[in-house]
């Protein structure tokens, strides 16, 4: 069985960290794995680009400058949103790629900014290969949008969407909506969910058959994330080797999707309510911080940017005493699931796939959501009151337990041997 995974880039995003972390995991198990990418950035063998020179990235910037034109013209030229939506309306033609003619099964992942548009999808499908998508966010079973919140349109029928200025019932949402939908019932695509709520939110879509949805979930190399001698690491960073030190990490330390603001008045309720966090608690952010910070937080700050190494990530678990994710939209994060792996045990509003994960005041302490009170609760709970020995070694049981290469790979080998037999 040749398997041929498909993402937009090979490293950046958690879909294609944990897009690479799965053709680990399957090559592990002796499966034939290759991965297709248009932002390829390592030596990888296993992995195959499909741009070829200078022009190619040229024409990939134009298709992303192109959908993300249309989209804010359709927006009547605001930059609202902008981002929080993709339509596929133009990408690389992959159908006649070697990689794709070779492979038995064609596995979808995160192929969005100008990669795959709706159009070359149904390409692939006509050549006849059982499709596999993995769902890093809602977007395959909805019009447009990559969350929809609190928004249940995509169960019947996208149209009036609210990310756009100018909703209706034939708005670019529906359009969207019904090319999506004329494609996806003759492909016959298996959708697989990161998380259990993911599952529960895709089955209802009208754009998805039901019965071709299943949880998975990402894996990870517990050999790898595990824990370490802590003095080091603080020393690795530069960190106060006698503070309870609390890490924030993003992408974009201050997008506000990832609920930078709660967190802010979560540190700032930690340092009112409770006298003995003064002096004692200070804070690490991981990630660009595209805003100045400096100032904002009642606590000492420190920050070591954005980190593409993998090692030094895993070391700054176990520099740190607690991961903090106050993100307001999330399907499985790495960032928990790394965390844990580490015995750093997490503290997360309960939303998405985060409760999944975060077992309440087992490992960590799930939050009531835009709660910034109880999020200070939960960041004092974890690293004065619990007995944090416990905490730590529950966080690393879980990991292994849920979301170990084996377990996982065993879960997708089985998917596609029963695919395959299906065909038949």
């Amino acid at each position: 069985m040749k398997l041929l995974l498909i993402n937009t880039s090979e490293q950046k995003g958690g879909a294609a960290v944990a897009c690479k972390r799965l053709m680990k995991a399957l090559s592990g198990a002796g499966m034939e794995v290759k991965m297709l990418v248009r932002d390829k950035t390592t030596d990888n063998e296993q992995v195959i680009s499909v741009n070829r020179g200078g022009t190619t990235q040229k024409l990939n910037f134009l298709r992303f400058a192109w959908e993300r034109f249309v989209i804010f013209f359709s927006n009547h030229f605001s930059k609202e949103n902008l981002f929080a939506v993709s339509i596929a309306n133009t990408g690389i033609s992959i159908a006649d790629h070697p990689a794709v003619k070779d492979a038995d099964i064609l596995h979808l992942h995160w192929i969005n900014q100008g990669f795959l548009s709706i159009s070359e999808i149904e390409k692939l499908a006509k050549l006849g290969k059982p499709i596999v998508w993995t769902m890093h966010d809602m977007w395959p079973a909805t019009a447009i949008c990559h969350h929809s919140r609190e928004c249940n349109n995509y169960q019947n029928e996208c149209k009036n969407c609210f990310f756009l200025k100018a909703p209706g019932d034939k708005d670019l949402a529906n359009r969207i909506f019904k090319k999506k939908k004329s494609v996806w019932e003759k492909a016959g695509i298996h959708f697989v969910t990161c998380s259990s709520w993911l599952e529960k939110r895709t089955i209802v879509s009208a754009l998805v058959d039901k019965t071709k949805v299943r949880a998975i979930p990402n894996p990870l190399d517990i050999d790898f994330y595990k824990n370490n001698n802590r003095r080091a690491a603080r020393e690795r960073f530069g960190l106060p080797l006698n503070k309870k030190l609390i890490l924030y990490g993003a992408a974009n330390v201050t997008d506000k999707r990832k609920g930078i603001d709660y967190y802010l008045d979560a540190c700032r309720l930690l340092s009112q309510k409770y006298a003995e966090t003064s002096g004692e608690l200070e804070l690490v952010f991981l990630g660009q911080v595209k805003e100045n910070i400096d100032g904002l937080f009642p606590f000492s700050i420190h920050q070591v940017g954005y980190l593409s190494d993998n090692t030094a990530i895993r070391d700054l678990y176990n520099a740190v005493d607690l991961f903090v994710t106050p993100s307001l939209e999330e399907n499985l994060p790495n960032t928990i699931m790394e965390s844990l792996s580490c015995s750093t045990p997490c503290v997360g509003f309960e939303i998405g796939g985060i409760p999944e994960m975060i077992d309440h005041q087992k490992n960590g302490y799930l939050a009531k959501y835009k709660s910034a009170e109880d999020l200070a609760a939960g960041i004092y709970w974890c690293l004065w009151e619990a007995d944090y020995g416990m905490l730590a070694d529950n966080a690393r049981q879980k990991v292994i337990d849920c979301y170990s290469e084996e377990a996982v790979s065993k879960a997708y080998i089985k998917l596609y041997n029963q695919i395959l037999t299906d065909k038949k």
